[in-house]
This record gives structure tokens, sequence and C-alpha cells, in this order.
């Protein structure tokens, strides 16, 4: 049963038609003999209550419906004071990598954004979105048109929240610049031409249309991993040159037109740090050419997703110091190995960047929902990273107790039940690291069955018995978070087909070179159980991608387990055909298995894309 309220006093402009957007996650109604909630605009958010009534002050609109949150339900005596440590703290949604989030999906999260306190969302769109003067930008990709992204910048703005765009103007361009049309543009297949004309008209084009339907100024310009910038084409036309010196003057002609349309501009940092031969965490500070490039009117993003320790992100932050622009952070939320996010990773690292980003006096911090290689995890499921950004935001600090008690208020669900989908990259015995861990479940999902390429990597851990023990685990999660229902059942079907797929990683090779037709036989008969769980998987898969992106995109993952579940059809013919002695062998398992991503220490580090995993040859050649 909702609330009844009767909130006076001083409240954000949109206040009303935000609290009505929000009375299902607030569970509060308005009522003049409600409790009695008086409200002031302050210095900082708090929330203070004699039992009978309550005083919310609150000093950005945003933090008014956190302040809202925070009442206790039932009302007792309370004082919580919280003060921002930051001056914005958003999210970035990844909408390029095949998933492009629909707008009802786009709400959603911004609803748990207000709760949460988050006054920031950035929507990255390579070519996702639309220029009406270039009808091959983002065709077919599922963009989002103009009405679409001028109705969620309403949204945001009524709930306190400002949304941007963050788009790419120098690499990161490959699925616009294989069209036609853009190929006279191609400094090589991922980066445009600098320094061309023609270069430039396309760009305002693009800066116009993706910052046309927005109220805020902010536009990220991207440029990062522009790796090859005036070594391809740009050298051919013009002969070599710097490419600190090419970038630099992009940048410059860049910013002539976001001057020209009153914007604001970022962009990631990380070219000038790879144009010097370096990293991050490279010992010495960025070389005079690297700083003479940086322009004092863009603001330096320094995005960094790999470290544990504090001090890494400290003296990274200190590096950036040098240049003559200032910096702000984005820190990574690890949805982007595969299926399942990986929490233990995402929150280590990202208490570690956010705490050295306070220190440093940081005033933007960002979590960023990659989805790198096909968006395969659902970005529903990072959600209690989110909440992990907006309690550090406003307490300074990561306590996980505080943490699942605000994700229990905010988000209305079982926050053990979403930090243990990491589970699924969580094999025991299986160590990662904090800058590569394992991606288990996706390797282990795309796995050859007859070309295993992770045989001897994975040889003596108990796979499929892990995958196993998650079915009923995930089962009931479903049951008892049902507003994510569908989220666990999707989770419970893949660690059904893992754990069946695994009986014959473990096992298929060593019947074959043992000569163990008996094995044989019961891996064969289990084929069509495995497949059947590929299709319910598919199907499961489609129905989650489709209650929140746009339905573009999804050929690929259907593509990918299409072929998984024919080669394991085609695996289980060869091997009931092993079975009743009608071949001696199977070529492809009696070949031996070689250690490939299994290090030293026995750590085994991130494998992402198809040709990695399905084949030691090239899916797309």
């Amino acid at each position: 049963m909702k609330r009844k309220v009767y909130i006076h006093g001083q409240m954000p402009e949109t206040w009303e038609p935000a609290l009505d957007a929000l009375a299902e996650d607030l569970q509060m109604v308005p009522d003049a003999d409600g409790l009695e909630i008086r409200c002031t605009k302050g210095e900082a958010l708090a929330v203070e209550s004699d039992g009978h009534s309550v005083t919310l002050t609150w000093s950005a609109p945003v933090e008014f419906y956190r302040a809202l949150s925070l009442i206790p339900h039932p009302l007792v005596p309370c004082s919580i004071h919280e003060k921002a440590r930051f001056q914005t703290a958003g999210v970035m949604f990844d909408c390029s990598r095949n998933a492009v989030l629909t707008p009802e999906a786009m709400r959603f999260f911004l609803r748990k954004m207000a709760l949460m306190g988050l006054n920031m969302g950035m929507l990255y769109t390579e070519d996702t979105y639309e220029v009406p003067e270039q009808p091959f930008f983002g065709y077919k990709r599922g963009r989002y048109t103009y009405a679409e992204l001028k109705a969620l910048d309403d949204y945001a703005y009524m709930l306190g929240i400002a949304l941007c765009p963050c788009i790419q103007t120098l690499g990161h361009l490959k699925r616009i610049l294989h069209w036609p049309a853009f190929r006279h543009l191609r400094d090589n297949d991922e980066v445009l031409l600098a320094d061309l004309d023609e270069t430039y008209e396309l760009l305002e084009q693009m800066i116009r249309a993706a910052t046309a339907p927005y109220r805020s100024k902010w536009i990220h310009l991207g440029m990062d991993e522009a790796f090859g910038v005036g070594l391809g084409a740009h050298l051919t036309r013009w002969g070599y040159e710097d490419p600190h010196s090419v970038i630099g003057r992009h940048l410059k002609r860049l910013l002539e037109i976001t001057d020209r349309h009153g914007l604001k501009a970022m962009m990631w940092s990380d070219m000038y740090f790879h144009l010097d031969g370096r990293d991050y965490h490279s010992p010495g500070l960025p070389s005079e050419k690297a700083k003479a490039a940086v322009d004092p009117r863009i603001t330096l993003v320094y995005w960094d997703y790999y470290q544990a320790e504090e001090a890494k992100y400290a003296d990274a932050l200190y590096k950036h110091a040098q240049f003559p622009a200032p910096t702000v952070f984005a820190g990574g939320i690890w949805t982007w190995i595969g299926p399942a996010p990986d929490y233990p990773t995402a929150i280590e690292n990202s208490v570690a960047g956010l705490t050295a980003s306070m220190k440093a006096g940081i005033p933007l911090v960002l979590a960023t929902a990659w989805g790198d290689n096909g968006a395969e995890t659902n970005l529903t499921a990072a959600l209690l990273a989110l909440q992990l950004y907006g309690e550090m935001t406003y307490t300074g600090t990561y306590n996980e107790a505080a943490l699942f008690a605000r994700f229990r208020r905010c988000c209305g669900a079982d926050p053990q039940a979403f930090l243990d989908l990491s589970l699924l990259n969580k094999v025991p015995g299986m160590q990662g690291h904090p800058a590569d861990p394992v991606n288990a479940c996706k390797f282990l999902l795309y796995q050859d069955p007859l070309i295993q390429l992770f045989e001897a990597d994975t040889a003596g851990f108990d796979l499929s018995g892990h995958f196993a023990s998650l079915v009923p685990l995930y089962d009931r999660y479903a049951a008892e978070n049902p507003a994510y229902g569908l989220l666990f059942t999707f989770y419970e079907a893949l660690a059904q087909v893992l754990a069946l797929k695994c009986v014959w990683h473990e096992q298929a090779g060593i019947a074959v070179r043992g000569k163990d037709r008996e094995k044989a036989a019961r891996l064969a008969a289990g084929v069509p159980e495995t497949v059947e769980a590929l299709h319910r998987l598919r199907k499961l898969w489609r129905q989650l991608w489709e209650s929140t992106n746009k339905p573009n995109g999804f050929e690929i993952l259907e593509v990918r387990l299409g072929g998984v579940a024919a080669r394991m059809e085609t695996a289980g013919e060869k091997m009931a055909a092993f079975a009743r002695g009608e071949v001696d062998a199977i070529p492809e398992l009696l070949e031996e298995s070689l250690i490939t991503k299994r290090r030293p220490d026995n750590s085994i580090g991130c494998t992402n894309t198809m040709d990695e995993i399905a084949t030691p040859g090239r899916i797309d050649y």
C-alpha cells in the first residue's frame, strides 16, 4: 500500500509530475491528510524526523527524490545528513554495441537514478542517432529519433537529471565508415580522416544532430582508442606527421564547431598517453608534445576500470593535472565481458577509483556500462553497481550493509541475488585478475564442442557441477524477486546450458582419446537435451533483450547461439558414430590441447571475442 504524504514548503519546480512518475518506486501518493513532509532548499541533503513528521532539506533537485527514498518506512525518529562529494555523478549507457535501450527502459533507469541521487545520464551513441543529412548514419541499427531523445531529455529534467550525448568524432567509427557513403572519410577502418574539410562538414552535422534534443550544453566527443591516427590515408595523402600534431589540430577544429553551438566538450584522455607509447600507469609524466596537443577548452575524462589500488588512480590523476585542461573520472561497472556482470571486480575497482577522485577534488564521475562484443549483459543486471556510485557519492565510503539496504529501497530486490550473478564467472579455483577477470560463462558457452580451445586451460575444474549448482539458486531468485523474474529466469537457463555443455567439455576429448565408447555413447545421448536447452536460452534471451532494448542487434546473439546449437548437433552425430564403432576417431578431438590462457600463477585471462573463443580461424575473414 502506498504511503500518503503531505509535501509542502520549497520543492523543485517539477516535483509534482516527478512524484507521479516515481509513485510506484517510492510507494508514495500526495494526500493532504498524509504524513507531513516539510521541505527546504539548503546546502546539503538532510532527512530529520521526530517519528510523527519529516523535515527534508535538498540542495539540488535530484537530492529531493533521493531524500524521499531515505524516509524510513514505517516512520521512526531519524537524523540523516549527506553531502554530495561530487558536483555531478552519473551513468554512461552504451547504446552502440548492438543494444539500443528503448525509451521506456531509459525511463526506468532514470527513475532509479533519481532515487539514488545520480544527476547525469549519458547516452553513448556512435551512430545510433539520426543525422538528417546522412541516411546511412545508423542505418538499420535501431538509432534514436530526435523525438525519442527530446522526450527522454524532458523526462530526465523532470527528475533533476541532465542527459547529454556521448559520441565519437575520431575513432570507434567502424560501423559508419564501412558504408560506401563514408569510405572517402577513412584514415583507417575505425578512424576518421583528420584535416579533410569534408570530415568536418560531417562532424558538424553529427554534433548538431547529437546535441539538438538536449537542454544540457555538455557533449562528450569520444576520441579514445583512435589507434593509427595519421598513419593510414592521412599518411598517403600528406606524408608522415607526428600523431600528436594531428590530434591536436583535429581537436581545435572540433572545438571551433562546439564553440559555434555554445557547447561544453569533454573527451577521453587515453590517446594523450598512447601517443607517447605509454598508458596511464607507465612511469613518468606526459610529454611536452602530449601536453601541447591538449586544448584548455576541453575537459579530459580519465577512464580506468582496471586497478584495485587507490594509489594507482591517485597517481594517474596527478599525471592528468599536468595537462592544461580540467579532468573528470569514469569508472567501469564490468558489464562487458559476456552475459554476466563481474560485481566483485566492479566494486573493488570502483571503490578505489572513486575514493581517489574524492581526495583529488574531481567534480564529475561517471559509471560506464559498456557492452563490448554484443551487449550480452542486460543492463538491468547492473543496477547494484549504479547504487554503489550513488551511495559513495553521498556518503563517501563503501559499506556493504548500507549499500544493500539502499538497493532494497531503490530497486525493490535482493542485492545478494544480483551479486550472485557473478558466480557464473567464478568457477571454484579459477582465478582472474583485477585488470583481466576471467569470464568463464562466455568462453564456455561459445567454446566449440569439437575444437575445444580451452580444454587444457580448464582441466581439473568442476565446471558442470558448479553451473548445475546455480540452476536452483537462480530459479529461487526469480521467484523471490518477481519484478526481475525474467532476468533471473534467463540466468537459470544460462546456468542449465553451461551445466549440460560442460559435461561434454570435460569428457569428450578423454572419451575419444581413450577409446571409451560407453562414455561416448552417454555423451552423444545427452546432446539433444543440450540443444533443447540452447533453444530455450535463445528464446528467453530474446524476450529479455526486447524487454529493455530495441530489437536491432539481437540477430548477432541469435547467430551465435544458433551456431552453438548446430555445432553441438554435429558433435553429437560424430560422437554417436564413434560410439557405434563406425569410425575409429574424431580427428578434432584427437589433437593435443595446449594451454592458451592459463598463466603460471593459474589465473585465466578474459577472452571476449568470438574468433578467440569458437575457432582459431577468423569468423569474419
